[in-house]
């Protein structure tokens, strides 16, 4: 894996790796061919900033240059014209008089699996062709039942579509079977005929109640359907209408994972669980990629590569995949004692001579991305970071664009479902990722390391208990970790703020919870991160500060400077206080900062770095993210020589943070937490992925140049 330095300064989680490896940063240069993000289309372009708009499963049409999506929520197909697939434009949606569930093409033609059930117990559904140029209902094809997955072809004699008739999770516990039971159906497109497959009595799990997931065809008219619920795996020729090959998809003992919800990645666990595969996908015509997503009592957490001639797994990612995420910073700790990264999709394709495999990971919030040169030996070249519950991926070998669509959709929190596309080409990036699977996210702060030309430190915020003090280089490698402890025990602060101190040991700004409940701190640690001193706020500020309290800290000679991060009761509106705490006199003394006003929610302060004895940066930036975010920037301001009462600084604008965190092509975040001048002179910043925590679970990482 090459790590590389970006011409454009802005470092994301794009990564360049091989599993399990990290290189040092004489090795982090470089130019190679590797997929890099060229644009985010939020699905509501194509109707209002105020409608719900999902985009689940997409394709593209023949001639590569419209991506077609389905919509659940607005029952509708949505199209995104990718002409230019760095500029894509809303282009419209078509109602399919039902929930569309997946979404193919055949020529000029597309082909939509249309839910319209009432009832789980009286499941029905359609397929919708439609002439794609027109957009004119061509024909409607009665499934008999709930269409869940739709494929093509390669010799385009032949549709597929996996009937699943779900069962109701609130019935029985969701324990299966539950009837009707699920089918194939089979469309010949020289009669459009529509033929049913049973694939009843295969499985050893519930054999009255097949529920088939997902469906892919190979050249030979072959299609590998998953029955996920069942743990089982069948193939099916399309010609005959016949289950040709079927077997059960086997279960998987992972080692090295975390199984535990408790605020922390412990890569200590160990789990035996059945695979029960979602997406499949042939390689070849023989062996096929399956995500092991799991759903009813399973789950591995990763996925494989089985054979149809043998029945067996060929390949297993094992925990690869999951420690392949926590390096990344993209691990999904809330969901780690049930399914972790939730394998959900996989898609193959064959771009510029080199094959791969795609595979989502709807909780990661993520694609990565294999080579499959040697199929038995997949090789990890890179990590693509998405909007939240990535479900479709599609490739486009033709123009060497990979599309992911990503179906959450929660506006209240500025989380949208986007259509995401990428490009194979060379481009620089450097990537922030650990050494030795390091769990980290969340980073709440930067600091730079006295006496240290190329390194940095951060630390970790609540989403994570204990807290823990990271090492990193400039070149974006995590590389050390240790743990605050308090008499002797590991302790877990709200740590927004961060200073390795000159004199040895650190300083943290700790954000307490409000209302007089959890204080807002400055604490002083050790060299060994052993609390050493816990400093309150002066009872007047104390008790004004509301939940929204410390965010940055510096140190200046005797003094410890903090930032609060919104007005206190009491202050002007728009406005933050600027603390200095004399270590002599034990007293403080206070600034009033002021504010931008934010078009859209609030703003507030991020960070505080001292430049030198009275000139500071902080980070300024609202509380939006996506289309919406406006205000990411940089000031400085000097403190007077002396004062009294609380007077108003000057700030000056240095650097507008919004093009660079526009210039990735992704979900701009919100989070900008973390500033610092480095040893070298040039200025560094990152952005907090609250853990992927009602966030995608993006880290951004700017080199700013020698800004300050």
């Amino acid at each position: 894996m090459s790590l590389r330095r970006t011409t454009s300064a802005v470092v994301s989680v794009v990564a360049l790796a091989a599993a399990g490896s990290v290189p040092t940063a004489a090795a982090a240069h470089g130019r190679a061919d590797s997929f890099h993000r060229l644009s985010t289309f939020p699905a509501y372009l194509n109707s209002s900033i105020d409608d719900t708009a999902a985009a689940e499963i997409s394709t593209v049409t023949e001639d590569g240059r419209t991506v077609v999506y389905t919509d659940s929520p607005g029952k509708r197909l949505g199209f995104v014209d990718i002409t230019n697939p760095s500029r894509p434009k809303p282009a419209g949606t078509l109602a399919v008089g039902g929930e569309p569930t997946s979404v193919a093409h055949l020529g000029r033609l597309l082909l939509a699996g249309v839910n319209t059930r009432t009832s789980f117990t009286d499941p029905s559904g359609k397929l919708v062709v439609i002439d794609a140029k027109s957009r004119a209902v061509v024909r409607e094809l009665d499934l008999g039942g709930q269409p869940d997955s739709v494929a093509v072809a390669p010799s385009g004699r032949y549709i597929a579509v996996a009937i699943e008739n779900e069962r109701d999770e609130d019935v029985n516990d969701g324990a299966i079977p539950q009837a009707p039971a699920g089918w194939l159906a089979v469309v010949d497109t020289r009669t459009w005929k529509v033929s049913k497959v049973d694939l009843t009595g295969l499985s050893a799990v519930a054999p009255t109640d097949p529920e088939p997931e997902y469906v892919s065809i190979n050249s030979r008219d072959e299609a590998v359907v998953s029955l996920q619920e069942n743990n089982h795996l069948a193939v099916v020729s399309l010609a005959s209408r016949r289950v040709i090959k079927s077997f059960d998809a086997g279960s998987v003992t992972v080692n090295g994972v975390d199984t535990l919800d408790d605020d922390k990645i412990s890569l200590d666990g160990s789990i035996t669980a059945k695979r029960e595969p979602d997406g499949v996908a042939w390689i070849t015509d023989d062996l096929f990629a399956t995500a092991n997503e799991g759903d009813y009592e399973g789950g591995s957490r990763g996925w494989s590569i089985f054979s149809k001639r043998t029945g067996k797994a060929v390949w297993d990612a094992g925990n690869t995949l999951e420690h392949i995420a926590v390096e990344h910073g993209q691990y999904p700790d809330k969901r780690s004692d049930a399914k972790g990264i939730e394998p959900e999709n996989v898609a193959f394709a064959r771009i510029k001579g080199v094959p791969y495999v795609f595979v989502n990971s709807e909780r990661g919030n993520f694609t990565a991305v294999y080579d499959v040169s040697n199929p038995v030996k997949p090789r990890f070249r890179q990590l693509l970071p998405t909007t939240n519950g990535p479900e479709g991926v599609v490739a486009v070998p033709s123009r060497g664009l990979v599309v992911v669509s990503s179906e959450e959709e929660d506006a209240s929190i500025g989380i949208r479902g986007t259509v995401q596309v990428f490009g194979l080409g060379s481009f620089e990036d450097t990537s922030l990722v650990s050494k030795n699977d390091i769990p980290w996210g969340a980073l709440s702060a930067l600091s730079a390391v006295p006496g240290r030309r190329d390194r940095l430190a951060s630390v970790t915020d609540s989403v994570y208990s204990p807290t823990r003090i990271l090492g990193l280089s400039t070149d974006g490698v995590i590389d050390s970790a240790v743990t605050v402890t308090k008499n002797g025990q590991p302790v877990g602060y709200d740590a927004e703020g961060l200073v390795v101190r000159r004199a040895g040991g650190y300083w943290l700004a700790v954000e307490g919870t409000g209302a007089g409940k959890e204080p807002n701190l400055l604490v002083r640690l050790n060299s060994r991160a052993e609390v050493q001193e816990e400093i309150a706020l002066p009872a007047d500020v104390a008790g004004a500060i509301t939940s929204n309290g410390l965010e940055g800290i510096a140190e200046s000679g005797t003094s410890v400077w903090v930032a609060v991060q919104r007005a206190i009761k009491g202050d002007p509106a728009n406005t933050a206080r600027i603390g200095r705490y004399d270590t002599v006199s034990k007293t403080w003394s206070w600034l009033l900062y002021p504010l931008d006003a934010a078009p859209v929610g609030w703003t507030g302060l991020s960070e505080l770095v001292a430049v030198d004895g009275n000139t500071f940066a902080v980070i300024e930036r609202d509380n939006q993210r996506g289309t919406l975010a406006a205000i990411k920037k940089v000031y400085t301001f000097d403190v007077p020589a002396t004062w009294s009462g609380t007077p108003t600084v000057t700030k000056k604008l240095v650097k507008d943070l919004l093009p660079l965190l526009q210039a990735g092509n992704g979900w701009v975040q919100d989070k900008v937490e973390g500033l610092a001048v480095a040893g070298n002179g040039r200025t560094y910043a990152v952005t907090d992925n609250d853990g992927i925590d009602d966030a995608t679970g993006e880290t951004v990482f700017l080199d700013l140049g020698r800004l300050l």
